[in-house]
């Protein structure tokens, strides 16, 4: 039959129903997959079908194999040969997925779904039986993506590096604890996102920063230009120990609801509003001129929260000392925090984790979806890059 007769519109009259169309795709579907397999063992062979063999090695009959794909579950017949070296590429030896089912099965993981949400999932759409152990090995072959994607070699600058911590629960020694997922994100020099990393680790700590900003030092980063964090006790002292050139700037909005911790909610509104003249001033003294003035309405009733802002002035007004486009995106982890709020979108239905490598692999996967998106330069890069070679020309150009 032609191709052309094939898909002409007489040809698809036969057809009275959806049904009988898809047992005609999946008939023709298995016809081709088993013309495929005959191929290959031609070219393992060196001999085409019925003619003679060459060599001491020949066909030697078929056995039958039940696949599973998205259209179903279709059993095939695969060649052999006589002394079984014969290894195919389309359907290898002990596998039975083929199409891009595992691909869905990881899709469907990393967006949160339990495998017994998958199994049942499949079992509705493709009509067939997956235990939840066959899911469980199908998402565990990611570890080896993961170790490979922990070890990769980083840009040796990188323009900005946001970092922040998300808390999961995670068992250990039967009793279930928090522990925090590190995360360090990065902007490349050709205005591109990177995620640098993932480390797990115990309550979030400067100490444990300690070990993320080695880890990225030794795959590659000589110089980071500007960090953007939260105001964790030690942070910045950590940032400056493994990289002492870069400008720390600590997150205003975390600031912000630091401060707020210690006003009553009468006064939260009122105090918000004043603060909001210290980071939305046009430069540095004018901010400074800002805190006085929240100092001496408030420092009588919230002294801690004036407190707050003064012992960390240098590193929470960094973002004054660059133009407006950078300010912008670097005097908050908003960045980070969006992605963090992505990952517990795809983790929220996992109350807590058996392992440590459980909440890795999860991570993992929801921070694949969370960044596919990540294909193009952050707006506005042409003029953000263009102040960066300005101000940081030499530190740039040197890598």
């Amino acid at each position: 039959m032609k191709a052309e007769d094939l898909f002409s519109k007489d040809f698809f009259k036969q057809f009275k129903t959806g049904e009988d169309l898809n047992t005609f795709m999946h008939e023709l579907k298995k016809r081709a997959l088993e013309e495929m397999l005959e191929g290959e063992l031609d070219d393992h062979l060196g001999y085409d079908k019925h003619k003679n063999s060459p060599n001491s090695n020949s066909r030697n009959g078929h056995t039958t194999k039940k696949i599973k794909s998205s259209q179903g579950e279709t059993e095939i017949k695969v060649p052999r040969d006589r002394d079984s070296s014969f290894q195919p590429m389309i359907i290898k030896k002990r596998e039975s997925f083929i199409d891009g089912l595992e691909n869905i099965i990881i899709s469907m993981y990393a967006k949160g779904m339990s495998n017994s949400d998958i199994e049942e999932h499949i079992s509705e759409l493709y009509g067939y039986d997956i235990s939840t152990s066959k899911i469980s090995r199908i998402t565990d072959r990611v570890t080896n993506d993961i170790a490979s994607w922990q070890n990769r070699a980083l840009e040796p600058v990188y323009l900005i590096v946001w970092m922040d911590g998300i808390v999961f629960k995670v068992r250990e020694n039967s009793k279930v604890i928090n522990k925090t997922m590190y995360i360090a994100v990065g902007l490349r020099t050709d205005g591109r996102k990177e995620v640098l990393g993932l480390w797990l680790g115990k309550n979030e700590s400067s100490a444990f920063w300690m070990t993320v900003l080695t880890d990225i030092k030794a795959r590659g980063v000589n110089d980071i230009l500007i960090t953007a964090t939260d105001n964790l006790n030690g942070f910045t002292q950590t940032i400056q120990s493994v990289f002492p050139q870069s400008t720390k700037q600590i997150c205003v909005v975390h600031q912000i609801r630091n401060a707020s911790k210690y006003v009553v909610w009468k006064d939260k509104k009122d105090f918000a509003k004043d603060m909001r003249e210290i980071y939305t001033a046009p430069n540095k003294k004018s901010a400074e001129l800002a805190l006085n003035e929240l100092d001496k309405k408030w420092s009588s009733k919230y002294s801690y929260a004036i407190k707050s802002w003064r012992e960390n002035w240098d590193e929470l007004t960094a973002f004054f000392d660059f133009p407006l486009e950078i300010r912008r995106i670097i005097y908050t982890t908003n960045l980070i925090e969006n992605l963090n709020g992505k990952i517990r979108k795809y983790t929220k239905n996992k109350l807590s984790f058996p392992t440590d490598d459980a909440v890795m692999k999860s991570t993992f996967l929801a921070l694949s979806e969370a960044t596919k998106k990540w294909t193009m330069p952050i707006r506005d890069w042409g003029m953000i890059h263009n102040q960066f070679l300005i101000i940081f020309e030499e530190r740039i150009s040197r890598y």
